[in-house]
Parts: structure tokens; sequence; C-alpha cells
């Protein structure tokens, strides 16, 4: 009797899980089928929705104290969050992301000043190629290498994001000190992404750091024949440099903010 009664508990349970796979199929099949165009015609742009919460940020940064944290939160005001667009342009090989010049409804620019910094990321996968120009720490830098991806975890939930049935992966940033979830497409086959985040089996669609202290969500995605939108900056004065010595910067930076007990984040990009 006991005997049949576990086989019935799992029996339910593989129906359960097979009722729950056949629904997940279905929802995939509604919202890809109409999609295959894009698929099939990978070009375009994406603009992409970037809220920043100060809060979280500062209490992701590990080193700073209890008083600290709360001081320079305080010191934020009503300026908790802050919302920024920024837009990405792609085709099957290539994608070039930078900041946007449209304002967010209601939001107030003031003091933001990074927003006019160079900051353009290319990527180019068929030639296995970076070039990115980037305004920090009072230079402006020139990174150009051949294309390495962070190492990414796929895990297995799945939510849609404009239209667009997405699954999610993780990355443990230990530069940083930052989890990274990355959402992407399950039906747009670019491996590229918004900031520097890059390869995963599709376009990544969000991006959420630190469990919301940074959120980037594709908020509009259009297919569209580009003109120059994928050109390479103009020339730019700016010391070239490899990936290696950007992180090594980077890393430089960490150091001397945490010597300093200080956010490393109000002079360089989150």
């Amino acid at each position: 009797m006991q005997h049949n009664v576990s086989n019935m508990i799992l029996n339910n349970c593989k129906t359960i899980q097979r009722i729950r796979l056949i629904k997940i199929l279905i929802i995939m099949l509604f919202f890809v089928m109409p999609l295959i165009s894009f698929a099939q015609k990978i070009e375009g742009s994406v603009r992409y929705l970037m809220v920043h919460n100060w809060a979280k940020q500062m209490a992701a940064v590990d080193y700073l104290s209890k008083q600290a944290t709360e001081r320079l939160t305080y010191m934020s005001g009503n300026r908790a969050e802050y919302k920024n667009y920024s837009r990405l342009y792609l085709n099957a090989t290539q994608t070039k992301y930078e900041d946007s010049e449209e304002s967010v409804t209601g939001q107030n620019d003031a003091g933001y000043s990074w927003l006019k910094d160079e900051y353009t990321i290319t990527r180019n996968f068929e030639k296995n190629t970076i070039r990115d120009v980037i305004d920090m720490l009072g230079k402006t830098y020139i990174i150009e290498d051949s294309l390495r991806a962070p190492k990414w975890k796929i895990l297995n939930e799945m939510k849609e994001i404009s239209g667009h049935i997405c699954m999610n992966a993780f990355w443990n940033d230990t530069l940083k000190k930052q989890k990274v979830i990355g959402w992407f497409a399950l039906d747009i086959p670019n491996s590229g992404g918004p900031e520097r985040f890059i390869g995963l089996p599709g376009l990544i669609l969000e991006v959420d750091i630190n469990n919301g202290a940074l959120v980037i969500t594709a908020d509009k995605i259009e297919q569209k024949k580009l003109t120059t939108e994928l050109d390479l900056p103009r020339k730019i004065k700016g010391k070239k440099i490899k990936e290696a010595t950007y992180f090594a910067i980077l890393r430089k930076h960490f150091e001397e903010k945490r010597k300093a007990e200080e956010p490393p984040f109000w002079s360089i990009r989150y």
C-alpha cells in the first residue's frame, strides 16, 4: 500500500513538471513566433532605462562603516534614486553602446555631469575585437583589444522583458565586488548587451547589479535599418590601452578608496 502511494506521488510530481514545461513552451511560442523576423534580420536599436539606487550602492561597499553609509545616504537627500537612458545599436555582428541624450520624464539632470563624459562601447563579434572610449578619473582612455566575455553561470528562471522571453544568468565580478544577474533574450541571437556586459547566448535585455543598486532594463526595442549608428566614434584624443591596463587602473582606484574609506563610484562608472 505504501509502495503504491509513493508511486502515485512520484507520478503526480512528474505530471506537474510536464505541465509546467508545456506552459513554458506555450509562452515561448506565443512571444517568439511573432518575433522570428527580428531574429532573422538582427538590426536596430535598444533603449535601456538605467535606475541608480544610491542607498543600495553605498550599502554594497563592504568596507564603509554603518555610520559612514548612513551619513552618505543622508547627504544624497531626496536624490535617493536617479534614472537615465542609454542606447545600444546592433546588427548580426556588431554592437555600439552609449549614453542617450534623451531625458527621463520628470528627471532633473542637474548635478550629474558624468552624463557628458565620453562613453562609447563597441563590439565586433565577427572580428572578435573591442574598441571603447571611456572618460575615467580625469582622463580619456581608448581601449582596443580582443573580445573576452565574463564567466557567466546560466540559471533557469524566465521572464518577459519588452515582449521577449528571457532567461537569467549570474556573474560574480570580483574586481568591482558586484553580484550581477543578466537576463538574455532567447530569440535574439546576439551576445551583446548594455555597458560592458556581453557573452550570453542571446541579447542581454536586463542587468541587475548588487540586488537593485543599479538596474538596466530594455524598455524600447526597434527593428530598423541602420546607417551611420554603428560607425566608430570620431577621432578622439586619448590614451590607447589594453583591457588588462584598464582593469589595473580600476584595481588601483579601488585600493586607494578602500584605504581612504571612501566610496569608489563617485569618480568612476558604477
